[in-house]
């Protein structure tokens, strides 16, 4: 599904040169449950980045289903982004003036979803995930286990071939925090291809494979 070589990413500024990613290589097969971890400031939310078409390697192959998208523009990964990708991040990144409904409902209506189907896919998966007695509250008013669950609810309707998850239980607690990681262990259970950068050695092995990255680099990794 991804197969990743040489990438390399660097950031500039006026005086300084950093090398985030330095020559990575990376394979990742339909269906597995990938954990990355390593001290911060290693590369690890930088490679997360890359493999959601956020941002664009300086240098490197990045090879997503066969297709070579590391010369994509920003207008070609969005397209597959909002296609192909599902994102969950360690604060939520829900938008305060939309409710809970209407912040899962957004990513439908990026993909140009009818209406009808819109309701029914966010009623469905706010039933599965039990919040549809929050539908109408802001994320204020949610605790942060509640706002969670509308952030995987929201990754989720669309349906996507990959998840991305970036210390997906790093601001909740433990019970809030397992109960997350078993909802993405689930989900890979029935073929959701799942990336998670984690600090927490518990989280991490809920995934098949762990990778372990060091100064922008892989390191190791354990099965």
């Amino acid at each position: 599904m991804i197969h990743i070589q040489s990438l390399v990413k660097i950031f500039y500024s006026e005086e300084v040169e950093t090398r985030a990613l330095n020559g990575v290589n990376l394979s990742v097969d339909q269906g597995e449950f990938i954990a990355i971890m390593g001290p911060s400031g290693c590369g690890k939310s930088t490679l997360l980045n890359l493999i959601g078409m956020l941002d664009a390697p300086t240098f490197g192959y990045y090879l997503f289903q066969n297709i070579d998208v590391s010369k994509y523009t920003e207008n070609q990964r969005s397209r597959m982004r909002k296609e192909k990708i599902g994102y969950i991040f360690q604060n939520y990144n829900l938008i305060d003036e939309l409710n809970v409904y209407e912040n899962i409902e957004l990513p439908l209506i990026y993909t140009g979803t009818g209406n009808k189907e819109r309701r029914e896919r966010v009623m469905e998966i706010m039933d599965q995930f039990e919040i549809t007695h929050r539908r109408r509250s802001f994320p204020q008013q949610l605790s942060g286990g509640q706002q969670q669950q509308v952030a995987v609810a929201r990754a989720l309707i669309t349906e996507p071939l990959l998840i991305l998850a970036d210390e997906p239980t790093g601001n909740l607690d433990s019970s809030h925090g397992e109960a997350i990681m078993e909802r993405l262990s689930d989900l890979n259970q029935s073929g959701t291809t799942i990336i998670m950068v984690t600090h927490s050695q518990r989280d991490a092995e809920y995934g098949e494979r762990i990778v372990n990255m060091f100064d922008g680099k892989i390191v190791n990794q354990r099965f």
